[in-house]
């Protein structure tokens, strides 16, 4: 037998994911657990943890030639070495301009402008800040976007997008993915959402402005791409995703980086999908002690117990207490999101009808109807749905294995079994639906 594997670039639709595991064995074995060099772009640890998304990003802008023009959208817009790559762009002739996020919103505790203090200071090193357009106005919300259209003189042409922040934590630290669409139609749409955002507008005015450019697409998807613009006026986006994935088939997989809203917990209890994944940063979203703490964390408990479910939570080694296995330790790059940053769901992505929807919007109520937000919905690409699958089950790999490691008291792991293990992969358990859906076969 033969295996190949897809390649991130076809011409089309590319897709790139950051090694989204700083904290691993290969990363304690090669660089001791060492930060990369901040004063060196050099350093080997930065390629290794980019795999391959950095370099993507800066092919994208050096695409852009004389006479051409860069739109970007930014939320972490502060990686310095990207914003001179930008430099470079203008010097040899790019029209580029950035919107980022510069919302005055203190920090109680150090008074720091988060991102917009960063983003200001980045852009004035790299000698881009008077091309940058600064979004304030809407104050209650974030602009989270992370994209670029690339266009050819005057028409838009190709889209850069995803959930990667123009960061060192973004691009090197936690999971992320950045993905091209070369399609004129989807290129336009994004332009047309920047000229929206370039006025700095209030999210009243842009709410009905954006559910008209990005409607909610019928129950039947259209095949090939279609996008998703928010803010929108109301949670109808959010329901369709979740009665998408109700209705899969096969399996469903989705990543969760702020918790897993009310929504898609009833998606988790109710989906015909005989299996469920889920990989999460946290086992809840970010909430203070408390009897709502404690429902949020049972809920998900319960799920958890449910055969169809499959959960991981972002985890490492903390101690080598397990033989042969090194402690492993985070960079230090991420200070809130340290492991699973995705925002991705993937729907029977094994069958020849697979769904993916991506971007930089969180499956939740804020990324909705407050932030500015851009999503992906792609129908019947199977190569997309290949590699997005793959990169899936390796983190989720990576961190369940470790989460389950993390919690036992004994370094004993019982790897040689001569007992009847091998009678768990039949039936309806859990073990037997992943043999089932993997390999392919009847039950």
């Amino acid at each position: 037998m033969t295996v190949t594997t897809e390649a991130p670039e076809d011409g089309l639709n590319d897709v790139h994911f950051n090694r989204g595991a700083a904290a691993s064995q290969e990363y304690a074995r090669r660089f001791g657990n060492v930060r990369p060099d901040e004063d060196n772009v050099a350093d080997p640890k930065w390629g290794w943890l980019s795999r391959g998304l950095y370099e993507a990003m800066v092919a994208f802008v050096s695409a852009a030639q004389e006479g051409d023009k860069l739109r970007i959208c930014a939320y972490e817009f502060h990686y310095l070495p990207f914003l001179k790559i930008l430099k470079d762009a203008v010097k040899r002739g790019v029209d580029v301009k950035v919107i980022y996020d510069a919302k005055n919103k203190p920090d109680k505790r150090t008074g720091e402008i988060f991102p917009r203090d960063a983003n200001r200071t980045a852009a004035r090193r790299a000698g881009i800040k008077s091309r940058c357009v600064e979004r304030s106005e809407y104050k209650s919300a974030i602009s989270h976007n992370k994209f670029m259209v690339r266009y050819r003189g005057d028409e838009p042409v190709s889209v850069w997008t995803g959930g990667t922040n123009f960061s060192d934590g973004g691009i090197f630290g936690q999971s992320n993915v950045g993905q091209v669409a070369e399609d004129h139609r989807v290129a336009g749409k994004y332009a047309a959402y920047w000229k929206l955002l370039a006025t700095d507008p209030t999210g009243r005015t842009l709410r009905p402005q954006l559910d008209a450019l990005t409607p909610t697409p019928p129950d039947t998807i259209p095949d090939g791409v279609s996008v998703i613009f928010s803010p929108r006026s109301s949670l109808d986006i959010l329901n369709w995703y979740a009665a998408r994935a109700k209705a899969a088939k096969g399996a469903l997989f989705m990543t969760f980086a702020f918790g897993m809203h009310d929504i898609f917990k009833d998606v988790y209890q109710t989906s015909a999908a005989p299996l469920r994944f889920a990989l999460m940063e946290k086992e809840v979203r970010p909430m203070k002690a408390g009897p709502k703490r404690d429902a949020e964390v049972a809920a998900i408990k319960a799920l958890r117990r449910m055969d169809e479910n499959l959960f991981a939570i972002g985890s490492h080694f903390r101690s080598s207490k397990f033989d042969t296995w090194l402690a492993e330790r985070l960079t230090g790059l991420n200070s809130h999101v340290r492991y699973v940053h995705n925002k991705f769901m993937l729907i029977d992505p094994l069958s020849d009808d697979p769904i993916i929807v991506g971007g930089s919007a969180n499956f939740s109520d804020a990324s909705t109807r407050k932030n500015d937000e851009n999503m992906l919905i792609i129908r019947g690409n199977t190569r997309v749905a290949d590699i997005y699958l793959g990169e899936f089950m390796r983190l989720y790999s990576h961190h369940a294995f470790r989460e389950f490691a993390n919690r036992r008291s004994s370094p004993r792991l019982r790897h040689l079994r001569t007992d009847d293990w091998w009678t768990e992969y039949f039936g309806k358990r859990n073990r037997s639906r992943r043999r089932v859906y993997f390999a392919g076969v009847n039950a």
